[in-house]
């Protein structure tokens, strides 16, 4: 995994040792690692994100901690930029994802909406 900042990636692991959160940690290592792969294959992270994030999930995560994957590589991974970006506007139903990427923001994908 190629990281944009590794001291941070490291201090979410050791704050991350209980069975939910280390589970996000191990869902993000294997994504991103996915992810890579496809890219130096010449692929773009657009084109590849969601399916890899199926992929990758081998142990039933939630859309929280689908949420706090996308966070964390944001913030470590090399390609987070990019990854935030593409979350974000997947993840819209309205323009909040436009305005989260406007503002450096991340949405929430644990979320329900009883109103259009």
């Amino acid at each position: 995994m190629k990281f944009s900042n590794k001291k941070l990636w490291i201090e979410c692991e050791i704050k991350n040792k209980d069975f939910y959160g280390s589970g996000v940690i191990r869902y993000a290592r294997r994504w991103a690692e996915m992810m890579e792969e496809e890219i130096e294959k010449g692929k773009i992270l657009t084109d590849i994100a969601k399916e890899c994030s199926h992929k990758s999930d081998d142990e039933g995560i939630t859309g929280f901690m689908y949420g706090c994957a996308v966070q964390i590589l944001s913030q470590t991974w090399i390609y987070g930029e990019d990854l935030r970006r593409w979350h974000n506007l997947d993840s819209q139903i309205g323009h909040e994802g436009e305005r989260a990427n406007e503002t450096g923001g991340c949405l929430n994908p644990a979320i329900l909406t009883n109103k259009e």
